[in-house]
C-alpha cells in the first residue's frame, strides 16, 4: 500500500523551510560538509538534501539524529513545550466547570 505524502498549507510548508535553513546554517557554522553530516547522522546525503529544503517527507528520527549529530538535541525539547491554547482550553474547562459547582452549592 502506498503512503499518502503529508499535505501542508503554504504557511505550515514555510515553517518546514525555516526549519531545513536553520539546519543548514548550524551544518555550515560547524564547517560540515553534507556528506560528513550524513555519515555521523547514519542518514544517506539525499535525506541531508532533503532536510535541509524542509521536507515533510523525511522521517523525524533522521531530524533528530541530525540534530543530534549537531549536539542540538535538546531543542526537540522545546517542541511543544508551550502549549498556550491547551491551557487555555483547560482553563475554560475548569472556569465551566466551577461555574457548574457553585451552582450545584446554592441550591
Amino acid at each position: 500500500m502506498k503512503s499518502k505524502k503529508p499535505a501542508l498549507f503554504p504557511k505550515h510548508k514555510k515553517i518546514m523551510e525555516i526549519l531545513g535553513e536553520n539546519i543548514k546554517l548550524a551544518r555550515k557554522r560547524r564547517g560540515l560538509t553534507i556528506l560528513q553530516m550524513a555519515e555521523r547522522a547514519n542518514v544517506n546525503r539525499n535525506t541531508i538534501t532533503s532536510i535541509e529544503k524542509g521536507s515533510p517527507n523525511v522521517s523525524i528520527g533522521a531530524y533528530f539524529n541530525v540534530l543530534r549529530t549537531m549536539n542540538l538535541q535538546d531543542d526537540f525539547l522545546k517542541l511543544a513545550e508551550d502549549d498556550e491554547f491547551g491551557r487555555k482550553l483547560q482553563d475554560i474547562k475548569l472556569l465551566v466547570g466551577l461555574k457548574g459547582t457553585s451552582k450545584l452549592k446554592t441550591k
